[in-house]
């Protein structure tokens, strides 16, 4: 259980949210995020189809069953309706953050966005 509790928490943190947002976002309440990152309880089926939905990424994934946030029978359908919140949500997960190109290749994704708005 321990497993998906820190799972979890490292999709919430690669969001930049805190467990009060993530809480808000799922309808939950923090400590029952808390719980349930520490492995106390487990994640109920709602907190996970929240967080899937949000996120846009797999019950597999959420579940440690795939190493891929898209999980084995994801489709990429991208939403033509994406606010640019949104889309920069989007790119901010496509990059490792390791990469010594990381924040570059970022940066010019987000001028190519705010150009495409002209």
């Amino acid at each position: 259980m321990s497993d998906i509790g820190k799972r979890i928490k490292e999709v919430r943190e690669a969001n930049h949210l805190s467990q009060v947002e993530l809480a808000k976002i799922c309808e939950s309440n923090q400590a029952t995020i808390a719980k349930t990152e520490t492995g106390k309880t487990a994640p109920s089926l709602k907190l996970l189809l929240h967080m899937a939905e949000y996120f846009d990424i797999s019950m597999d994934y959420l579940c440690c069953r795939a190493d891929q946030p898209e999980g084995k029978l994801f489709e990429c359908k991208p939403r033509l309706n994406a606010t640019s919140e949104d889309m920069k949500q989007f790119i901010e997960m496509c990059f490792d953050p390791a990469s010594p190109y990381n924040a570059k290749l970022k940066d010019t994704l987000f001028q190519m966005m705010e150009e495409s708005k002209q």
